[in-house]
């Protein structure tokens, strides 16, 4: 008799999903790929989005594209609220029951803000392309408002030209240089607004930027935002948001634009497995990274809590890929009969963060680099990350141009409002 081949379905086409089923394309299984978007997001750039240096186009690709020649996967484009693990059911937001008998949660993780949800009115995040193209409009819609104003009200120019990001991690640094040298790159284009009084702001709570790295790495990133102009702030807790205003233990800020950048929650898969979870919401997995009481089910990627050495993994892309290559490599393993891999080991490569042009910090395999040659390293292994060589070539121009020319041109406010010049006439 032909072998019955099982059912694999994977929510979330992030690096961790995407990476399990690319692993299981040889497999006698078939796969579904489960997803509220059609695209899989290069979420690492994402910022450069925000910060007019990339097109959404140029970090996404769609998910069926990546998939078309894997015969043995189907995509479906739709919202998951809940799993029944006793009749092995998957529900999604439109009605549909997707089966399985085998389970990868691979949903990843959403902005946290420490129980003070309402902040995110006036403090949005980075998560997705919707947020990052938010964001870029609110960020050049801020100068245009300056050049405004300024004449008439002062005071409200330099809220506009003020911007706060909340929290000196990776993204928060990264985000703070590209903000910086955007605001020296549009200064050109303007007639009335001062340079003198953009200021970017990055606060921290704790006493130092990039805590994740070493200490050298950390002051040597902090000294190369301040050359960029970027005021930064340790050790400053932020206790209050409200619109045109931030409130720290210290002072309080005008500004317009406020950025998040200081904590992510799990996504609410641990609710849907019925499971316990720590309190940002992420689920304990075992060394084959599932959760204890289950046999078929897997959760990876930034939904997960997996413990190396004693210590948490991170919630980055490194991981999240390594995760999804080795789930995919034992499910293809028992799907042949085979003996899998007792346990997930993560091989840590190192961390990386730029701060702008010709400025970056990398701990990679134990060396440490720093400015220019951290910069190209960083840039290096960003487009090889990329899926598409389509990606990667586009990205690489991009990035020349803009080194050469200093001239972002992405830089497009697309007003949402209907276009009240198009009235009907009689």
């Amino acid at each position: 008799m032909p072998q019955v081949r099982r059912n694999v379905v994977i929510v979330g086409a992030g690096f961790g999903g995407l990476s399990a089923a690319r692993e299981l394309a040889k497999a006698p299984v078939n796969i579904t790929i489960i997803d509220q978007q059609n695209h899989h997001l290069f979420q690492p750039l994402l910022y450069q989005v925000a910060t007019a240096s990339l097109t959404p186009a140029e970090i996404a690709v769609p998910i069926r594209h990546v998939l078309r020649s894997q015969n043995n996967a189907q995509v479906i484009m739709d919202r998951v609220v809940g799993v029944d693990t006793k009749s092995q059911n998957v529900t999604t937001e439109s009605g549909r029951t997707v089966p399985y008998d085998t389970l990868v949660v691979a949903t990843g993780a959403r902005h946290s803000y420490f129980g003070k949800d309402q902040w995110a009115d006036h403090a949005p995040g980075l998560k997705t392309l919707s947020d990052a193209l938010a964001l870029r409009e609110k960020i050049l819609t801020a100068f245009e408002k300056a050049e405004i104003v300024v004449d008439s009200d002062p005071e409200a120019a330099k809220r506009f030209q003020t911007f706060v990001v909340i929290g000196a991690g990776p993204t928060g640094v990264e985000m703070a240089g590209a903000i910086a040298e955007l605001a020296q790159s549009v200064m050109r284009d303007f007639r009335k607004i001062d340079k003198a009084n953009n200021r970017i702001i990055l606060l921290e709570g704790g006493p130092r930027v990039l805590p994740s790295f070493a200490q050298d790495l950390s002051q040597r990133a902090e000294a190369d935002l301040q050359a960029l102009g970027v005021e930064v702030r340790t050790g400053t807790m932020v206790t209050d948001i409200v619109a045109g205003k931030v409130t720290t233990d210290q002072d309080s800020i005008a500004a317009e634009t406020v950025i998040w950048a200081a904590g992510v929650q799990a996504s609410p898969a641990g609710k849907w497995l019925s499971l316990p979870v720590t309190g940002s919401g992420h689920v304990p997995v075992d060394a084959t990274l599932r959760p204890q009481g289950f046999e078929n089910v897997y959760v990876i990627g930034d939904t997960a809590r997996h413990e190396a050495d004693g210590t948490a993994l991170p919630g980055i892309a490194p991981v999240a890929k390594q995760m999804g290559i080795y789930v995919g490599r034992r499910l293809a393993a028992l799907a042949r009969g085979q003996t899998p891999s007792k346990r997930f080991r993560y091989s840590d490569a190192g961390a990386l963060a730029t701060i702008g042009r010709n400025s970056a910090v990398a701990d990679i395999y134990g060396m440490k680099v720093k400015g220019f040659a951290g910069w190209l390293l960083w840039g290096a292994a960003h487009v090889y990350f990329l899926i598409g060589f389509k990606n990667r070539l586009f990205v690489m121009l991009h990035w020349l141009w803009l080194y050469v020319t200093w001239q972002r041109g992405v830089r497009l406010i697309m007003h949402r409002e209907p276009d009240r010049h198009a009235e009907r006439t009689s």
